[in-house]
């Protein structure tokens, strides 16, 4: 087994390529523009141009409206409660409608979501679009009902 030496590192093979010498000539292929195209900002030396910038067309960030947290007309949106805050409202039915009458709600809201944060005592009958199955468990556990509207 022989010894390594400088002499004989080499880089792997397809590693490196020749240098693109431009600017030599027209019959080097590369000669007069020297890969650069026809005069515009990016072909000449020194060129940076600014973020954002579409080489003088009207920007994307000035085109798009700046709409600041529009609302989709599609979705629903619903009003939330945790279990933990049923025991508190002394209601023996809570619905969406019931909860309006109690409580503030959102006018945008079209219905009811229970969540399944907190500790629920007393039974009580739960109306909503959407019950969370540990919100479900601890409602059935304390003796109420739930109905999925």
């Amino acid at each position: 087994m022989s010894n390594i030496t400088l002499e004989d590192l080499r880089p792997a093979a397809g590693a490196t390529s020749k240098t693109k010498r431009v600017g030599r000539g027209r019959s080097s292929g590369r000669g007069k523009t020297s890969c650069r195209g026809h005069n515009g900002e990016g072909q000449r030396s020194g060129n940076s141009s600014k973020r954002g910038f579409e080489g003088g067309q009207m920007p994307a960030y000035r085109r798009l409206p700046k709409l600041k947290g529009f609302q989709l007309y599609s979705k629903d949106n619903y009003a939330e409660i945790n279990v933990g805050r049923l025991d508190a409202l002394k209601l023996k039915e809570v619905s969406f409608e019931s909860l309006k009458e109690k409580i503030t709600i959102h006018p945008s809201c079209v219905g009811l979501r229970v969540l399944g944060k907190g500790v629920i005592k007393k039974a009580v009958t739960v109306k909503a679009a959407y019950v969370t199955p540990s919100a479900k468990e601890k409602i059935e556990a304390a003796g109420g009902k739930v109905e999925l509207v």
